[in-house]
């Protein structure tokens, strides 16, 4: 019996001389309490302590931690929205009691302040304001939060918002918006290469009607003098101008039906197309020039027999009263 007694004493002993050790991790802090009171707080390594009479009260971790808080929230124009922030921050290694011991719950503190804030600072901006200056309602809050759990030991990092999502209806109220803004644009943008289109393309038919324009009279004036050469050549060889002309309209009418009938697509139709075609045309164009010589001539003749005698009538007509009386009196 006195064997297993000391047995027992003997392994009570070794449970108690381990258990007086313990360690503690990197980045987290252990409060030691004596008798259920306060007595050290125990950084990272092996550490010893009494057994029974000393006790871990809790184990403080200093790295920093992150906690996102969802607030629903109206803004000005009493749009609802939900907004994630989060919230980064840590226990200040020197404050380790006042983490500990003075506040319960520091996520749900910090959470009441986040709340607080967001919701005092939203509802004084407009929708698009609270895109463009989240970032200021950001520091808002660190700085609400700092003042206020600096004296809890615990130190703000930063503050993030992260997410900003209006209610549904007003998100695609939006989108409706931003796209009919792009296809205005778009349709502006379009309308303009439109126009530089219509613009270029006008000019590109100006400059080939000129172009063209200018061709037709350089030709023209080839063929005239082309023509003048021919009737020159043939005057030299006794052959009098309206002969030369004769012949010269017949060999362009037949050269006119040969390119017509070397074209299997053609379907130009040139009428007449009898032999003295040629030759009845240029009589034609002769007796119409003879006869619009003949016209001009007679109205001429006709003008200045009028003027002639409207010049003899005012020399015939008598003086009348009114005229005065140009004989010098003695």
């Amino acid at each position: 019996m006195e064997n297993i007694f000391l047995y027992v004493l003997l392994f009570l002993a070794v449970i108690i001389f381990f258990s007086s050790f313990f360690t503690v991790k990197q980045q987290t802090a252990v409060i030691i309490e004596r008798f259920g009171k306060y007595h050290s707080i125990r950084q990272a390594g092996l550490h010893l302590k009494i057994p029974i009479v000393d006790r871990i009260a809790g184990r403080v971790n200093l790295k920093i931690q992150q906690l996102d808080v969802i607030i629903e929230t109206k803004t000005k124009e009493n749009v609802f929205v939900k907004m994630k922030v989060s919230v980064q921050f840590k226990v200040i290694q020197e404050k380790v009691f006042d983490a500990f011991y003075k506040l319960e719950y520091p996520h749900d503190q910090i959470t009441s302040y986040v709340f607080d804030v967001v919701r005092a600072e939203v509802p004084k901006l407009k929708l698009d304001d609270v895109f463009e200056r989240k970032d200021d309602i950001a520091i808002a809050v660190k700085r609400e939060l700092n003042e206020a759990m600096a004296g809890y030991g615990y130190d703000i990092i930063n503050t993030l918002i992260t997410d900003i999502d209006p209610d549904p209806q007003v998100k695609h109220a939006m989108n409706r918006i931003n796209a009919a803004d792009r296809e205005k644009s778009a349709a502006e943008y379009e309308a303009e290469a439109q126009r530089i289109r219509i613009v270029a393309k006008a000019k590109a038919e100006a400059e080939s009607k000129r172009l063209q324009g200018q061709g037709i009279a350089d030709q023209r004036r080839e063929i005239a003098r082309g023509l003048v050469e021919s009737v020159d050549v043939l005057n030299k060889v006794g052959i009098n101008s309206q002969e030369a002309s004769a012949l010269i309209v017949v060999t362009q009418h037949y050269d006119t039906l040969q390119a017509i009938g070397s074209d299997t697509n053609s379907n130009l139709i040139l009428l007449p197309n009898s032999p003295q075609a040629g030759s009845d045309m240029l009589n034609n164009m002769v007796a119409s020039f003879t006869a619009s010589n003949q016209v001009g001539e007679a109205i001429k003749k006709g003008n200045r027999k009028k003027l002639e005698d409207e010049r003899k009538k005012n020399w015939q007509q008598p003086p009348t009263d009114e005229t005065p009386d140009e004989t010098p009196t003695e």
